[in-house]
């Protein structure tokens, strides 16, 4: 026991000997006294950081018991029933939400669906390398940028190649994983044998880290599914189901709309810190993911979440189709007076769209027809010409749809393939006049610039009555160019179905501008200003998106063979990561 009293210390310590027990304090009082008031202090201050520091640890024993009982809480929420209770699950999930007949017949099929996989590939797809001189300047660019990465980065998220060091979002080694269907499309052995050997030993989940949903869905889940559907290696397939199962919580949400943000430790998600709401094409960028988790697993959790927010979705209010750029996971509904755009937050809502209707064999009609809805909506309220050459773009409207702005987003330039996409699957032909119209509007925010790269947004002009016109332009804060693939991925689609050589010379422009303004030592870097080709301000980031699309996109566009990855048998997710189509 440790008694304070009047400045002095006493140890009271159990004894027997009555006497000897008062002889010791006395000599312990003496001593004390005899102590300079530093020691004094010194043994004081060393005492209650003893004491502290068992109080610390008993209440760490306790939060500990709090967490796992949370975190068992979270796992038994999410549990999946019996299998054989499965046609329930999906019933279950949405007795508070009233939806269309169609959707109702189309949710009762779900377990069928997961039961009854037919898949469009046959045997095992066989990548042999570069076949062309262009895909192997791709090859050449791919192995300068993973020498980089591995000589400094390794392990983490993303190069910084100038100050030789690397940047951590979500400390999942993000380049890695990416990266790993790019080398086995490539045929580079050895890269891949690297990679996949960090994956197995080092890629741990279990971190006290807060992650976003779609960013983590799009990168490493699918790039975890896309690979294992390549290599058959059931270790992948094992990452990406404890990774799912981690981030499920997202979908607890009273809505059901899933929150962006989760501790993959704790579990727990939340709302990003920055905004109450999540954005609407993060919460529908991830269906592709989830689904072929449910499908390649048999077990139908991962695609009932997702399924129920593109549910939720469909029965939402929009503007012939638009939907703004904001959703509130607790309430359900979108942020009034929000953006509409088909850029940044808005993007692969639409792409999504299409692509899960073509995954699932184009047995989701909802899905189907909210995508052509969409695009109806975008020619009524988005698409303009610009004076006086009249190309045609695609802006945004500001104020829940009252203002409209001239502007578009580099992100925007995936829209080209995606109507191509469609046509190809039956949908109407005028959209792939829209298409080669949109497609030709990105070429010109590429060639219209000195270093024949796109900068990050393009502002239009559509004032016939301006004296000096001119078609485009480009603001300073947005004249960067990130490495994106956005209108590289047009260019392969618009090459896959038509095989014109027109768009392979394209695209070899704008790789050899990565090459003339991009490349440095120890890698690629995106750069601040692509108005100046004397001088465009290397900002030192090589993001993952660079090696897992950007590099990616252009192989696949410079083959030989148009069918290298077929669009028949694969649907390709917002990172560029193959998955296969299911024929129901």
């Amino acid at each position: 026991m440790v008694d304070f009293r009047n400045d002095y210390l006493s140890l009271n310590v159990p004894s027997v000997d009555s006497s000897g027990d008062k002889r010791r304090k006395i000599h312990l009082k003496r001593s004390w006294n005899q102590l300079s008031k530093c020691q004094k202090t010194t043994l004081l201050c060393c005492v209650l950081m003893i004491i502290f520091g068992i109080l610390n640890f008993l209440n760490q024993k306790d939060e500990a018991l709090v967490l796992a009982n949370t975190n068992e809480q979270l796992e038994s929420k999410y549990a999946v029933k019996n299998f054989i209770e499965a046609p329930k699950l999906v019933e279950d999930a949405l007795e508070h939400v009233e939806l269309k007949k169609d959707v109702e017949l189309e949710s009762k099929s779900l377990r069928n669906n997961v039961e009854n996989n037919h898949v469009a590939i046959k045997g095992d797809s066989k990548f042999l390398g570069p076949t062309t001189d262009k895909q192997k300047a791709v090859v050449k660019a791919f192995k300068h940028a993973w020498k980089g990465y591995k000589k400094f980065a390794w392990g983490h998220d993303h190069l910084k190649p100038i100050s030789e060091t690397y940047n951590d979002w979500f400390g999942l080694g993000l380049t890695i994983v990416d990266s790993l269907d790019t080398m086995f499309i490539m045929g580079l052995k050895d890269e891949y044998n690297e990679g996949r050997d960090w994956v197995e030993k080092h890629l741990n989940f279990d971190i006290n880290r807060d992650v976003n949903l779609f960013e983590v869905t799009i990168r490493v889940l699918g790039g975890l599914l896309s690979i294992y559907h390549f290599s058959k290696d059931d270790m992948f397939l094992k990452k990406a189901t404890e990774l799912a199962d981690r981030l499920l919580p997202c979908f607890g949400s009273e809505s059901g709309i899933p929150y962006s943000d989760i501790n993959l430790f704790t579990r727990k998600p939340h709302a990003p810190k920055w905004s109450p709401d999540s954005s609407t094409s993060e919460v529908t960028t991830i269906q592709l993911e989830f689904r072929d988790l449910s499908r390649v697993t048999g077990n139908p959790k991962y695609e009932e979440a997702v399924y129920n927010v593109s549910r939720l979705i469909h029965k939402l209010e929009k503007k012939d189709g638009l939907v703004p750029i904001f959703i509130n996971a607790n309430t359900g509904q979108f942020r009034s007076y929000a953006t509409i755009t088909i850029g940044a937050r808005g993007d692969s809502y639409y792409e999504y769209l299409l692509k899960q209707w073509v995954q699932t064999g184009k047995m989701l009609d909802s899905l189907k027809d909210d995508y052509l809805e969409s695009i109806r909506g975008i020619e009524k309220h988005l698409l303009r010409k610009t004076e006086p050459n009249g190309y045609v773009f695609i802006g945004e409207l500001l104020a829940g749809g009252k203002e409209f702005k001239p502007k578009m987003d580099h992100l925007t330039c995936y829209l080209p393939g995606t109507l191509a996409l469609g046509v190809h699957n039956g949908l109407p032909n005028e959209h792939w006049t829209l298409a080669l119209d949109l497609l030709n509007t990105c070429y010109q925010t590429y060639a219209q610039q000195p270093t024949f790269l796109a900068p990050e947004i393009t502002y239009f002009n559509i004032q016939s009555e301006n004296t000096k016109p001119k078609d485009m332009y480009v603001k300073s804060n947005d004249a960067h160019n990130l490495l994106r693939p956005e209108f590289i991925e047009s260019l392969w689609y618009m090459y896959q179905l038509t095989g014109n050589a027109t768009y392979q010379d394209w695209g070899w422009r704008i790789f050899r501008g990565f090459e003339n303004y991009t490349r440095v030592l120890n890698g690629y870097t995106s750069i601040g200003n692509v108005k100046n080709a004397a001088n465009v301000r290397p900002k030192d980031m090589m993001e993952s998106f660079f090696l897992s699309e950007t590099l990616k996109y252009l192989y696949l566009l410079f083959s030989d063979d148009p069918k290298l990855l077929d669009l028949d048998k694969f649907v390709v997710n917002s990172e560029a990561h193959p998955l296969p189509i299911y024929l129901n």
